[in-house]
């Protein structure tokens, strides 16, 4: 089952960073946070409240669960607010396998905490891995129009290389500690909840307006931020349900194939270039789940 849950939370994934292309845009990174994270936080509370699903928040855990939670939730916004600002100035097609990369750094974690793997799964990871790889670094084309695309990807490789060293250390928290000392669904409450009121706090601070601005296209990006609020929650709840019966980099980098996801709809859908290296990247990572579920 954590093979399967790895799998759905980079579908759910993949498919919010597509929409989220459109949504920055409209209503800019900061602002899509703050409703994203707000509408799934809402969503989240009514479901815990009819499922009592609060995890070790209320149950006489002291401050550990509450602290992790929390730390989880610090670290998710600068992740995310990198990855939106990524997506709002940057080439999807670059910048959406790039964060992907976050894997990396979760294994190498998970493995000076004393998680083993076996060397068939070894293999598997260092072939997402260089499939992540390959599709970020494959984008190389000398047409105007490309160039033009390549020098805008190039402002968003910065924030998006930011995102991958923060959701590293993010999937290495929630499987290691939040999760485990938290819930799975508690913890991506407080996500929601820190997330949402980090953006409200910023857009406050530097007097920016909170209400979405009126024009064409606002509408459709209002339904947006509900769908990648529900998209991206049900991924975290996916990944989280799969730390639980998975080992942490397994599912991880099994998760990280959002980027491949996002490559692809942006190649279906917006008729982005995807060079022949991206496929064979993307290749190279379906035979790493191939090897990973072995």
């Amino acid at each position: 089952m954590g093979i399967l849950y790895g799998v759905l939370t980079a579908i759910s994934w993949g498919s919010s960073d597509f929409i989220a292309r459109f949504a920055t845009k409209r209503a800019g990174a900061l602002r899509c946070m703050l409703y994203m994270q707000g509408f799934g936080f809402l969503l989240l509370t009514c479901l815990l409240f009819q499922f009592h699903q609060w995890g070790h928040l209320f149950d006489g855990s002291g401050r550990q669960p509450w602290i992790w939670g929390l730390l989880a939730g610090v670290v998710n916004t600068v992740a995310s607010l990198s990855l939106f600002k990524a997506f709002e100035i940057g080439k999807l097609s670059v910048v959406a396998p790039l964060s992907a990369s976050a894997p990396a750094l979760t294994v190498v974690l998970s493995y000076f905490s004393g998680e083993k793997l076996t060397f068939i799964r070894i293999a598997g990871i260092i072939s997402i891995l260089l499939g992540v790889l390959l599709v970020a670094g494959g984008e190389r084309s000398s047409s105007t129009d490309d160039l033009e695309s390549q020098q805008r990807s190039g402002k968003g490789l910065g924030w998006a290389l930011c995102s991958a060293v923060t959701f590293g250390i993010l999937f290495w928290i929630l499987g290691l500690h939040a999760v485990p000392q938290t819930g799975s669904f508690a913890t991506v409450w407080l996500i929601r909840f820190v997330g949402a009121i980090i953006a409200l706090a910023i857009l406050l601070l530097w007097r920016l307006p909170v209400r979405l601005p009126a024009g064409e296209g606002i509408a459709t990006a209002r339904w947006q931020m509900v769908v990648m609020g529900i998209l991206d929650t049900s991924a975290y709840v996916l990944n989280n349900r799969g730390l639980q019966v998975e080992q942490v980099s397994v599912v991880t980098v099994l998760a990280s194939l959002y980027g491949a996801v996002t490559v692809a709809l942006a190649a279906l859908f917006l008729r982005e270039t995807v060079a022949r290296w991206q496929w064979c990247g993307i290749a190279s990572i379906f035979t790493g789940i191939f090897l990973i579920s072995r």
